[in-house]
């Protein structure tokens, strides 16, 4: 018996192709997005799932050049000590393009609102479901905007107080996400860091497991 709930086939091809044709880009054009079309990607983050209900995100749209210069700066700066750390694997780590801050055309810093201590549904054991809310926002930000033809990358390499303070933001927030969203030439055939050659996507069935973890 069909199930009434299932989306048609098309629609749900469509879902799917969203999932596995959506990639952490790095290459940008600085064409500007439409701003109705940013908005539907807002909406679209707004109405991703979170703990309780507490709606922990907040997005700021950057708009002036010297700030998007400053944040640039910024991740340029935990590039370099980033590659310090990875030790034999820093000069590789150099040659990948990690970032397109300066080319694309939106960019937005996603963070973590303030004073979310006072949210104790599903956090009281687990307060880091404020961070996995937020993902989930992002993610069907990303979502929508391949489905819209627009290329997303998650930027992840800024130390969150200096990003934090560049952006005046309050005490109890933090900065989680630097998102450049823009139009593409070409969308990676796979994630970039496998087409490099930093690393492979694992199989699924080491990640599933049954009644117990196994080793």
């Amino acid at each position: 018996m069909a199930d009434e709930h299932r989306f048609s086939p098309a629609e749900l091809a469509a879902v799917y192709r969203a999932i596995y044709e959506r990639r952490d880009m790095r290459h940008f054009r600085s064409d500007p997005v439409d701003p109705a079309m940013l908005q539907r990607l807002l909406q679209a983050a707004h109405h991703g799932p979170s703990v309780g209900f507490m709606q922990p995100w907040r997005f700021l749209r950057v708009t002036q050049p010297a700030l998007r210069q400053q944040i640039h700066a910024l991740v340029e700066a935990e590039r370099v000590a980033t590659a310090e750390a990875l030790g034999e694997r820093s000069d590789e780590f150099m040659q990948l393009k990690v970032e397109g801050i300066l080319e694309c055309g939106e960019l937005l810093v996603v963070g973590l609102m303030d004073q979310r201590e006072e949210h104790v549904f599903g956090r009281r054991t687990l307060p880091e479901m404020d961070l996995a809310s937020t993902a989930c926002a992002i993610q069907n930000l990303w979502l929508a905007a391949r489905a819209e033809g627009l290329a997303v990358g998650w930027v992840s390499l800024f130390d969150p107080d200096d990003l934090a303070r560049l952006l005046a933001m309050p005490a109890g927030s933090k900065p989680i996400a630097v998102l450049c969203i823009g139009h593409t030439d070409e969308f990676y055939d796979e994630p970039m860091l496998a087409r490099e050659g930093w690393r492979q996507r694992d199989d699924l069935a080491l990640s599933v497991m049954e009644n117990q973890w196994e080793p």
